[in-house]
């Protein structure tokens, strides 16, 4: 039987998988609120809420997250906004402290340490991503109008975000030596792409073929990006930037379109909705049909079946669970 890291890479490669990989599986190795590397001296400064609790980030966002709600968004209204004209950006937005004695990093290296990466990716978790650090900034309306509006602006604070992304890798890679990056950035509602390809391409691909590179030149294996969102028209922007699986894919980005198209070039990891299985009114049925359809449709390879969440977690309780159940289900009925 293939490890959990073994297992993937040859899902994602295309090789012999002897069963599905069961959504996060191969990236937990760590007990924390995601499982995933999330301990360092610049997260612990600035870290994001749990469910019903709000914070102050380094950067200064307010971020809340409601109970019953699937993750934390900002808060922007005229008090607690942070960066109200992008024109001055140089003047308001200071990006929080990346320099640390390393006393204080070796606090998080036993856990680190302890990883077998034999049987697991150590996995570090980034959030949020370039993209959404703008409209965290400024508001999510205010971003894409300035988008347009003040592109040379934008240009200049997506610059300065990714030089902090860049300065905060070499400190992850110097200290924990990760194989993998879980990062999160959506880029989407459920139907369409907050901006067109060619807007993308223009402001945030360079951004990240800078951080991805990056990471892939100092020994991360995987780069696993979460975007939860409609974003099929934006994959070969994926595939230039190096992500190697698009973890959330909703299922109206027809994903098995996607894996017929794409796969060999990059892998998909969701095409399980939230939105339909993550309920209050949660059943077992549902989820046993919704996980069926995305294996038999998807098949095994290029593919792994997975919640649109970004994480092993789920907002009701026992459904990722159950999803996990049924995956391993349908790994004894189709290999």
């Amino acid at each position: 039987m293939l490890t959990k890291r073994q297992n993937l890479l040859e899902t994602i490669k295309g090789g012999n998988p002897d069963r599905f990989v069961n959504q996060y599986e191969a990236l937990i190795c760590q007990p924390t609120i995601f499982g995933m590397i999330m301990g360092d001296p610049i997260t612990a400064a600035s870290p994001m809420p749990t469910p019903g609790t709000q914070v102050v980030n380094g950067w200064g966002v307010t971020i809340q997250w409601p109970e019953g709600v699937p993750g934390p968004f900002p808060v922007h209204d005229e008090e607690h906004k942070v960066l109200k004209d992008v024109t001055k950006w140089k003047e308001v937005v200071k990006a929080p402290n990346l320099d640390y004695p390393q006393s204080e990093w070796d606090k998080y290296k036993p856990a680190v340490e302890a990883i077998d990466r034999d049987e697991v990716f150590a996995t570090v978790f980034i959030a949020p991503g370039v993209f959404e650090q703008t409209h965290y900034l400024l508001g999510m309306d205010s971003c894409l109008l300035a988008l347009a509006v003040e592109p040379e602006a934008m240009k200049e604070l997506i610059e300065y975000i990714t030089e902090y992304e860049l300065g905060y890798a070499k400190l992850l890679c110097e200290n924990f030596r990760p194989d993998a990056i879980f990062h999160h950035d959506d880029w989407g509602s459920h139907k369409t792409s907050f901006m067109s390809p060619k807007m993308f391409e223009e402001f945030f691909v360079p951004a990240y073929k800078k951080i991805y590179g990056f990471y892939k030149s100092n020994g991360v294996e995987l780069i696993v990006h979460h975007n939860d969102s409609y974003s099929a028209n934006l994959v070969p922007s994926m595939i230039e930037m190096g992500i190697d699986i698009w973890q959330g894919c909703v299922t109206t980005n027809n994903v098995p379109e996607l894996v017929r198209k794409y796969g060999g070039k990059i892998s998909f990891m969701g095409d399980i909705d939230n939105g339909v299985v993550d309920r209050e009114d949660w059943s077992r049925e549902v989820i046993a049909r919704e996980v069926r359809r995305a294996c038999e449709t998807n098949g095994k390879h290029y593919f792994i079946p997975n919640t649109a969440m970004g994480g092993p977690v789920s907002t009701y309780p026992g459904v990722y669970e159950a999803v996990s159940e049924e995956i391993d289900k349908m790994s004894q009925e189709m290999f």
